[in-house]
Order: C-alpha cells, then sequence, then structure tokens
C-alpha cells in the first residue's frame, strides 16, 4: 500500500458540512482542499474558481478502514454459489481450498468487483489477507493486485500474506510466505499457532523473523477460545516487546477477548496498550467480538474489518464498513452515543493506525479520504447505516449516492 496520494487530485471546497472527529463537538463548518489535502476546516471559507460542493449540513466522516478482509476468496458478482464448507474451522479451509480451481478463484474481477462496492460506501483503506500455500503459491496476490490496480485512485490495498491452511504443519508455506514478502506483500500472517498449527513457539519465530527480515508488520488470526486464546495474547505480547516491533502487530478476531472475565478482559488490554499490539474484531457470527470500551478505557488500539463476503466461507457480507461497525456495536451492547463512537472510531482511526497512516482525519494537512452521509448524529449514521452522499478520495470525487462517479 502506497503512501503517495492517487495520481489524480483536485482543489475541491465542501461547503456546509459537520465533520466528525472523536472526542470534538460536531460543528458546521467549510472544508477546502487542494492538491488532494485538507488545506483548512472551517466557517466561511473563500476559495475563487475552485470546484464547490453544498453539503447541506451533512456528517463528514472520514475514510472508513477495513482492516481485515479476504479479498482473494469472493465471489462477489459471480454466480451464486451455495456454501458447503460446515461449521468447523478445518472443514471451512479445506472446502475452500478445495473448491477454488473450480470455482475460479482467486479472480480479479471478482474481487475488483467487490473493491468497487467498498469504495461507494465510503471504504478508503483495506487490509486484505491473501492465502499462501502449495497448491495455490502467490497467484491470489497477482489477482488482487490487479484488482486493485483498476481501483488505484479510489481506494489504498495492503496485503497480508497469510498461511490459511497452517504454517507448521506444511512443508514449505514458509518460503512461500518469504517469496511473498520479498516480491512486496507488506505484511506477514499466521493462524491460530497454538489451536490449528500445533506449534506455537515454532509459528512465531517463524513470523517474527521474517517481519524482521523484511521490515513487516504482523497479523494473526487467532480464534482459539478460551485460557488457550489468552496464553497466545500473552506470548505474542511478550515477543512484541522482545523484537522492538511496538505499533506493527496485530491480533485478528481474538475471539477469546470478548468472552473472558472482566478483569482478565483489563489485565490483557492494558499489556495491548503496553506493547503496541493492536486487534481487530469483524462480529463474525456468534463469535464474541474485542469489547470497544475495554480497549478504549485502556488506550489499546482497535480496528475493525468485514472478514470474509460472499465467498466459500460465508453466503453474507456486503462490503459495507458502516454497517459493519453498527454490528460491532450492536453485538457488544454500545447503547449511548458516545459508546456507538467508540465502534465507529474502530472502523475509522482505529483502522488507520493499525495501517499506519499518519495523515489520516479530517484535519488541516491530512489527506483529503472523506465521505458524507445525511444523519443528525455519528451515532444515528451507524445505527441507520444511510446512503453515502460523496465519497472522496484524494480530493477527487469517486462515489454519489452509492454508485461510483464516472
Amino acid at each position: 500500500m502506497s503512501d503517495s496520494l492517487p495520481s489524480k487530485t483536485a482543489d475541491l471546497l465542501l461547503r456546509n458540512g459537520r465533520p466528525w472527529t472523536p472526542g470534538r463537538p460536531v460543528e458546521t463548518a467549510d472544508i477546502l482542499i487542494r492538491g488532494g489535502r485538507i488545506e483548512s476546516i472551517g466557517a466561511g471559507l473563500s476559495a475563487p474558481g475552485i470546484e464547490t460542493v453544498e453539503l447541506d449540513g451533512a456528517l463528514v466522516l472520514p475514510g472508513f478502514v477495513d482492516t481485515h478482509c479476504h479479498l482473494d476468496k469472493t465471489l462477489w458478482g459471480g454466480p451464486w454459489v451455495p456454501n458447503t464448507g460446515g461449521r468447523s474451522l478445518a472443514g471451512r479451509i479445506a472446502n475452500g481450498e478445495g473448491r477454488r480451481a473450480e470455482l475460479g478463484i482467486p479472480n480479479a474481477d471478482y474481487a475488483s468487483n467487490l473493491l468497487a462496492t467498498m469504495v461507494t460506501g465510503g471504504t478508503a483503506y483495506v487490509r486484505s489477507h491473501i492465502d499462501i500455500d502449495p497448491s495455490v503459491g502467490l497467484a491470489g496476490v497477482e489477482a488482487v493486485r490487479a484488482a486493485a490496480a483498476r481501483h488505484s485512485d479510489r481506494v489504498d490495498v495492503e496485503l497480508v500474506a497469510f498461511p490459511q491452511g497452517g504454517l507448521m504443519s506444511r512443508p514449505g508455506v514458509a518460503d512461500l510466505l518469504a517469496e511473498a514478502l520479498a516480491d512486496g506483500v507488506e505484511v506477514v500472517g499466521g493462524i491460530d499457532p497454538a489451536g490449528f498449527d500445533g506449534d506455537p513457539t515454532g509459528q512465531l519465530d517463524v513470523i517474527f523473523g521474517l517481519a524482521e527480515r523484511f521490515g513487516v508488520k504482523i497479523d494473526i488470526h487467532l480464534h482459539d477460545p478460551g485460557n488457550l486464546g489468552a496464553w497466545e495474547f500473552d506470548l505474542i505480547i511478550e515477543r512484541t516487546r522482545a523484537t522492538g516491533l511496538a505499533g506493527r502487530v496485530t491480533i485478528s478476531h481474538a475471539y477469546a477477548m470478548g468472552a473472558l472475565p472482566p478483569d482478565e478482559q483489563q489485565r490483557i488490554a492494558e499489556r495491548l496498550a503496553e506493547a503496541g499490539v493492536a486487534m481487530v474484531t469483524c462480529a463474525v457470527g456468534d463469535a464474541p467480538v474485542v469489547p470497544p470500551r475495554v480497549m478504549h478505557a485502556a488506550g489499546a488500539t482497535l480496528a475493525l474489518g468485514n472478514d470474509g463476503i460472499r465467498d466459500l466461507w460465508t453466503p453474507y457480507g456486503d462490503g459495507d464498513m458502516l454497517r459493519r461497525i453498527g454490528t460491532v456495536a450492536f453485538r457488544d451492547r454500545l447503547l449511548a452515543d458516545e459508546e456507538i463512537e467508540l465502534a465507529l472510531a474502530a472502523g475509522t482511526f482505529g483502522g488507520a493506525k493499525v495501517l499506519g497512516l499518519p495523515d489520516y482525519g479530517l484535519r488541516p494537512g491530512a489527506r483529503a479520504d472523506l465521505l458524507t452521509v445525511q444523519a443528525p448524529t455519528p451515532a444515528a449514521a451507524v445505527v441507520g447505516v444511510p446512503v453515502r452522499g460523496l465519497v472522496v478520495k484524494g480530493g477527487v470525487v469517486v462515489a454519489r449516492a452509492g454508485q461510483l462517479a464516472d
């Protein structure tokens, strides 16, 4: 994922919007954009000769950040495929691998279709886990890169080399991960070091070793429940501290976190904050969500993602991050407006921190990646999931009223 602005940038004046930043009052203001960045925010801004858009009091949000999806697996835009994966982790992995060739995935067209839909919903940044194994090799990397190139001016995509079928349990996968990282993939992934791969120390040795060797970030799927999952959280935290990789390590799903006793949740959240380890929750099925209130109170980073979208793992999902934010808020019983805004912050600023975006947000100097919705408050937007009026990327309007702009 590039830190540079899209090739197409524009000057734009947005009048009478209500920009949102966590912890600040939402007030009416104009937003002046020059060269793809926000130059100023305030009342009565003047910019003769610049395209001006009247927002009529619309709420302005920073572009959404989906920090966990699987673009290489999606069937978006293709024929309906009944799900045959069953309910076990091993069964779904086997089903996904066994039917790839039959269904022509990974598929750049399907991934591109989904990215287009995500853009119309206001997603500006995506982290996508890409299956790496001996039978598929780096085909998923190639397909998702091709899809991302079609939308390079609309959305930034970061890739994770992900050993979905196991790392220590599959000879040759470590070498394939290294090949992907050498080819420019930005993140190395892992999966249930204890419960699925059966060698937690060995897997973390490989993952952290690759991260140090290639200077990449880490993102580990961790579905293991209860005390086993909590034990693995501590292993990852300790390894992060030992390697000095604070701010570069993420635990995805982290199902155990949402089901632990409150005092244990607090302990782990405080350790995450101290070590600079983030968590990502996706509110998948009936799996526990990482509690936003606990993470916020501890100062720990929480981000959100859609996970699988219309693929061989699940027939559900639509790529809309605002809907996913609402699902997380609903699942964790966030009721007061300020609580609901914690989920919104996780789907925006939390994701930006995980991806390492220093110039994110609605402030002077930040990249002009934003969206508008008609809603009286940020919490009302989360609950109501209104159509995105405008989606702006790098100062260019890339979508209007739920459709890609010309």
